[in-house]
Order: structure tokens, then C-alpha cells, then sequence
């Protein structure tokens, strides 16, 4: 996991390990360790920032090359819906030969179907589902409840505990400038997004020491069924009542909210999924 550096006399963290770290590819333990080494060394982090830059420079140089190649949604999905037609009146075993000799002739044809076939599948499932099972399949997962690490590693600023305490709420928590909030939406690749489906919100709060930077700031879906923006507030709440209590120190409490907030919740709150938000 740590090599050592003969020039500076101390260990230090692999390229390879700061890699598998950013992609979220070692187990608890190393990256418990890989965590705890990056807090006390200036310039494995460094290094560490230097390999999510590259990491989001690859993805939007992926997805800027891919994208454009992919051919206009609107002609296979009418195409689609009308073999679909078709197949209604037919036995279950021809409708699958069918679609594949329709939609795998291409390949970018065959990605469209692929998809719109997955969405259908999913829509069906959401459809008959039992409202409990949705309820437990959402209490471990929502799509965009959190923030993409490459590009939201969390921020903060030099203060003291006596100064996040004290300083009044209003002070700390304003609203993101317009700009801001539009670079953030780019960063993301959300286009057209409503002010009333996101909070462009800090992954460290202000009161925790966290800064309007960037690399602080995700579009954080209100839409979410279970890991919204209110359940994180909560969880802010709770840390800030925390710390100023001292039963949690202030870095512990930055560092646990920036490396998984869901996670967060479940430890401080003593559950695997969300209280009532009364409580």
C-alpha cells in the first residue's frame, strides 16, 4: 500500500493506490488507510488532487468524443415503438428474435435499443412494484444523493471551533451566485436544470468549516426518494450540535461528511435510513 521515498525518509502512497483510491476500488481497510495517510501528508495529496484532475479531464474528453458519435434518440425510438406494435400480436418467443435481429444490425442502433429497453424493463418494475420494496431499495441508493468525488472532494477553510460556533447561522449560509450555481450545473452536465429540483449545496457546510469553492459545491436533487437535500441539512445539524458539544471533533466531522454523507448519516444518527424529518 505505502512505498518508501528515499528522500524525504518516510512512506508515502503508490500512484497505482491513489488510483484504485479515486475510483473507489480498495476495500474498507485501505482506504481507511489511504484516508488517514492523505490527512497528515501535503504531498500525497497533492498528488492525489493532481490524479482526479486527470481522472475528470479523461471522463469529459471520453464523454465529449462518445456523445457526439451517438446518432439522434428520436428516429430508433419511433422505430422502436412500432416494431414493439408489431410484436404485440405475436408468441413471446418470436419477439425476442425479432428485437435482436432489429435492434444488433448496428452497433449505435443496438446501444438505443439496449437502453430503451432497460428503461422500459424499469418503468415496468417501478409500475407493479410494492411501495415497501421500493422504500427498500431506495433506503440504500439513489442515483445522485451523492456527489462525484473527482469533482466534488469537499473544501474548507482555516477556523477554529470557538468560530464555527459562534458565528450565526445567517452568516454562514447564503445562496450560491448565479454564476457559481451555472458552473457547478457544467460541471456536472446538467443542461435546463429548475431551481426548484436542485440545491446547489456545500458537501462540507459552512458551519463545519466548509468553503463556496467549486470543488465544495454538487447539484444535490430535492427529487431524491430517500437521500435528498433535507436529510443531509439534518445531518449538518446534527454534527454542528456535535462539535460545538464536543463530542466529535471538527476535522473528524469535516472528513466523514466529505468522504460519505449517507454514511455520515447512518453513524451519527444510529440508522440505516433516514428519520422523519419532525424528528
Amino acid at each position: 500500500m505505502l512505498h518508501k521515498n528515499p528522500n524525504l525518509l518516510m512512506r508515502h502512497i503508490s500512484d497505482d493506490d491513489l488510483v484504485r483510491s479515486a475510483d473507489g476500488e480498495l476495500s474498507s481497510q485501505q482506504a481507511a488507510e489511504v484516508d488517514a495517510h492523505l490527512e497528515a501528508c501535503w504531498d500525497c495529496r497533492a498528488r492525489m488532487e493532481e490524479v482526479q484532475g486527470a481522472i475528470t479531464s479523461f471522463v469529459r474528453a471520453y464523454h465529449a468524443d462518445f456523445d457526439a458519435q451517438l446518432p439522434p434518440i428520436a428516429g430508433p425510438r419511433a422505430l422502436l415503438r412500432t416494431r414493439l406494435a408489431a410484436l404485440a400480436s405475436e408468441s413471446p418467443r418470436e419477439w425476442w428474435k425479432q428485437i435482436f435481429q432489429f435492434g444488433f444490425s448496428s452497433r449505435p442502433v443496438a446501444l438505443v435499443c439496449l437502453s430503451l429497453l432497460v428503461a422500459a424493463i424499469g418503468i415496468l418494475w417501478l409500475w407493479h412494484a410494492p411501495e415497501e420494496e421500493l422504500q427498500s431499495a431506495s433506503v440504500f441508493y439513489d442515483a445522485e444523493a451523492a456527489p462525484n468525488r473527482g469533482l466534488t472532494p469537499g473544501a474548507t477553510r482555516q477556523v477554529t471551533v470557538n468560530e464555527v460556533c459562534s458565528a450565526p447561522r445567517e452568516e454562514v449560509v447564503a445562496d450560491v451566485s448565479v454564476s457559481l450555481r451555472q458552473r457547478v450545473f457544467q460541471e456536472y452536465g446538467i443542461a435546463d436544470a429548475r431551481p426548484e429540483d436542485y440545491e446547489i449545496d456545500y458537501l462540507i457546510a459552512p458551519r463545519l468549516g466548509g468553503t463556496e469553492d467549486l470543488r465544495n459545491l454538487w447539484p444535490e436533487p430535492y427529487r431524491a426518494r430517500v437521500w435528498n437535500a433535507h436529510v443531509k441539512d439534518a445531518l449538518e445539524e446534527r454534527l454542528h450540535e456535535m462539535v460545538c458539544h464536543g463530542q466529535v471533533d471538527l476535522a473528524t466531522a469535516q472528513h466523514d461528511i466529505a468522504t460519505d454523507w449517507i454514511a455520515a448519516y447512518k453513524k451519527y444518527f444510529h440508522t440505516n435510513k433516514p428519520l422523519p424529518l419532525s424528528s
